[in-house]
C-alpha cells in the first residue's frame, strides 16, 4: 500500500462510516414502509375483485330477470366455493337447473349451458355464440367464492394467502 502524494484525493475512513451509516438509517426507516404497501395493495386488489364478482352476480340476476337464484342449493348456500367464473354461481356438480326460457320468452335448446353463469353466460335461446356475456373480466379469478339463492356472494379466500 503507498501513502498518497501530495495534492491527491480520496475518502477518508471516517467519511466512508458515516456514508454507510446514513445508508443503513434508510434502509431501516425504508423498508418496513414497503413492505406495508405491498400487504396493503394485496388487500384492495382482493377486496376489489370481491366487490366486481358480488356486481357480476347482481347484473346477471337483473338481466335474467331473477329475484333468486334457482335450485341448487343447500340451505340457501351453493356448498362448493370456486375460482372458475365459468363454473360461478352454478357448477354442474352443484346445479343442475335447467334454463326454461331466456329473458325475451325464447325456449333454450338441450345444447345450451345449464345454469346461471358469470363467464360465456349464453343470455339467448340461440345458442349463437354472439350471445354469449361476460359479466366478469376473465374467467379465473385468484379468490374462490360462494353465493346464497339471493345472489350474496361471500370471498371463501382471497387468493392472497
Amino acid at each position: 500500500m503507498r501513502l498518497p502524494k501530495r495534492g491527491e484525493k480520496g475518502f477518508t475512513l471516517i467519511e466512508l462510516l458515516i456514508v454507510v451509516a446514513i445508508l443503513g438509517v434508510l434502509a431501516a426507516v425504508v423498508i418496513p414502509n414497503v413492505g406495508r404497501f405491498i400487504g396493503r395493495g394485496e388487500d384492495e386488489a382482493a377486496s376489489t375483485e370481491f366487490a366486481n364478482v358480488q356486481t357480476a352476480v347482481i347484473a346477471m340476476l337483473v338481466d335474467n330477470q331473477l329475484s333468486e337464484l334457482p335450485t341448487g342449493f343447500v340451505d340457501g348456500t351453493v356448498i362448493v366455493a370456486t375460482s372458475n367464473m365459468s363454473l360461478f354461481p352454478h357448477s354442474t356438480a352443484v346445479c343442475a337447473t335447467v334454463k326454461l326460457t331466456d329473458p325475451e320468452g325464447g325456449l333454450y335448446t338441450v345444447s345450451d349451458k345449464d345454469g346461471y353463469i358469470l363467464f360465456k353466460h349464453d343470455i339467448a335461446a340461440d345458442n349463437s355464440t354472439a350471445t354469449l356475456v361476460n359479466y366478469v373480466a376473465s374467467e379465473i379469478t385468484k379468490g374462490t367464492y360462494y353465493v346464497d339463492s339471493s345472489g350474496t356472494v361471500v370471498q371463501d379466500k382471497t387468493g392472497y394467502e
